[in-house]
């Protein structure tokens, strides 16, 4: 168990989220959005009351009513489906450590949803946007900021991974990183010269700008301090949209959909995008080839003479005729 994470014995909900912390090592985010569904449900259970909240009498119904009062309420299928699987985890946490004797969250159906294609930026946007804003190479923030977008493009690393990204693990003499991904797994991740140059640039920038002793993190503020994820998203939203790219959302997310994508697109193998993303499962990197066929097919419509004339009256081929033979 980690340092100072004591689970405390008078309240299951938070011993649960500091076991998924500190035991499973999800991420933050991941803890925070069970946090939050435990305290709604709670508040529901309770009718406002939380402190009398007792989790061993709660029946499947019990369940089902918080369910259907929150589907009756507009949320989503997918927002049904995220708070029953965290009300599974919780009451198989309380089996698991607190002797719960039945899973009552087990018997909940969890809403079908309808999976979306990742948002990208196509590639000769992010090519005008990268190659086009040169950053001003006495400007600590522009040269940083270049470098960010950049990064995320050119490795596919996530947000998170890219805000905790320590100095020492970027190699730019063997042109490879090291980072440090969900639940805590490490993955190493190759990149070109043009990354190694611009790494070396920031590096020059911000040690002339930044006395130390400074954060160990890459990516640090003027004064010294590490980024926060917040601004992480503003200035990749405001890069991507001042550069003009076309995207329903602007977001550091996006620059990763656009690696896998770009990737596949350009004849990578399907396993070897899932290890560079970090992927646990290959089926998560599968989605991807969805928009590599979607572009496939658009391209093809978009470029052939005859893939938008209308089909001419039907015949059969003659069976005598070799010629219709594959």
């Amino acid at each position: 168990m980690c340092r100072n994470c004591a689970p405390s014995r008078n309240n299951l909900v938070e011993s649960f989220l500091t076991y998924i912390r500190c035991e499973l090592n999800l991420s933050a985010l991941t803890v925070l959005s069970y946090g939050r569904n435990l305290r709604q449900w709670t508040e529901f259970a309770t009718e406002g009351r939380p402190d009398s909240f007792d989790p061993f009498s709660v029946t499947p119904s019990d369940l089902r009513v918080w369910i259907a009062h929150l589907a009756a309420a507009g949320n989503s299928p997918r927002t049904l489906r995220l708070k029953v699987q965290t009300l599974r985890a919780f009451f198989r946490y309380l089996m698991k450590q607190h002797g719960l004797k039945s899973n009552p969250a087990a018997e909940l159906q969890l809403a079908k949803t309808d999976r979306p294609l990742p948002v990208f930026v196509r590639p000769a946007e992010t090519a005008a946007i990268l190659d086009s804003d040169l950053p001003d190479p006495e400007s600590f923030t522009s040269v940083r900021n270049h470098l960010m977008l950049l990064m995320l493009y050119s490795t596919g690393m996530r947000s998170a991974e890219l805000q905790s990204l320590l100095d020492a693990d970027v190699d730019t003499s063997a042109m490879r990183l090291k980072v440090l991904g969900k639940r805590n797994k490490e993955r190493i991740i190759p990149f070109g010269p043009e990354l190694a140059q611009a790494i070396e640039r920031y590096r020059a920038v911000r040690d002339a700008q930044i006395p130390p002793p400074i954060s160990p993190e890459l990516f640090l503020r003027p004064d010294g301090s590490p980024l926060y994820r917040r601004l992480i998203y503003k200035i990749i939203h405001d890069m991507l949209a001042e550069g003009g790219a076309h995207a329903s959302r602007l977001s550091p997310h996006v620059m990763r959909h656009s690696f896998a994508t770009d990737m596949l697109n350009n004849g990578a193998d399907l396993t070897a995008v899932q290890h560079l993303l970090g992927h646990a499962s290959l089926a998560t990197t599968q989605i991807y080839t969805h928009i590599s066929y979607r572009e496939l097919r658009r391209d093809y419509i978009a470029a052939h003479p005859r893939a938008r004339r209308h089909a001419g009256p039907a015949t059969d081929p003659d069976p005598s005729d070799s010629s219709h033979n594959p």
